[in-house]
């Protein structure tokens, strides 16, 4: 990550929990049904290995979506995610309940959301960030757009900004290749 805002990363070096909107964030935001009516989401295997590594440098990390998903709790166990709020459309008292039970004070907090519904909390947290296709008014009150849509690697790359803040990301890519 080259040309980074020296204020961004600034931001991003004090970053000790990331939390995530699921529907436009950490998926495409589109909602699949079956025949039967069976709901389906696709997730980026490329945003959970992120995530992964966020976690093994002590990042504690949470989800909090306004819908109700099996999906979400699945990928939430697959991922290591302990804070799950699910059928929030008060985004902000989830917000307040993870910081209460965390201790992690609003500017050591990523919040990355999509939707009007999600401004609550990123107008208080200390990095707020979305993605390109977000509602122009979440776009114009946020700290940083990612450049890859919901779903497609926009985790990831908030992942990376965190990593590359806080000195992490070579170092684990150094681990990797020594495997």
């Amino acid at each position: 990550m080259t040309g980074i805002d020296p204020l961004l990363l600034e931001r991003a070096a004090n970053i000790r929990l990331l939390a995530l909107d699921v529907d436009g964030v950490l998926t495409d935001g589109k909602l699949y049904f079956d025949s039967q009516g069976n709901e389906m989401k696709a997730f980026n295997t490329r945003d959970g290995l992120g995530i992964k590594a966020l976690q093994r440098c002590g990042i504690t990390l949470a989800l909090i979506t306004g819908r109700e998903s099996a999906m979400v709790s699945q990928r939430a166990r697959q991922l290591g995610i302990e804070h799950v709020y699910q059928g929030r459309d008060d985004k902000l008292n989830a917000y307040m309940d993870l910081l209460s039970r965390t201790g992690i004070e609003e500017s050591a907090v990523c919040y990355a959301g999509d939707d009007w519904i999600d401004l609550p909390v990123l107008m208080r947290c200390g990095l707020a960030v979305t993605v390109p296709s977000a509602d122009e008014e979440v776009r114009g009150r946020v700290h940083w757009v990612t450049s890859r849509a919901g779903g497609e690697g926009a985790v990831r790359e908030i992942c990376e900004l965190i990593l590359t803040a806080q000195g992490r990301r070579e170092e684990l890519l150094r681990e990797v290749l020594s495997s």
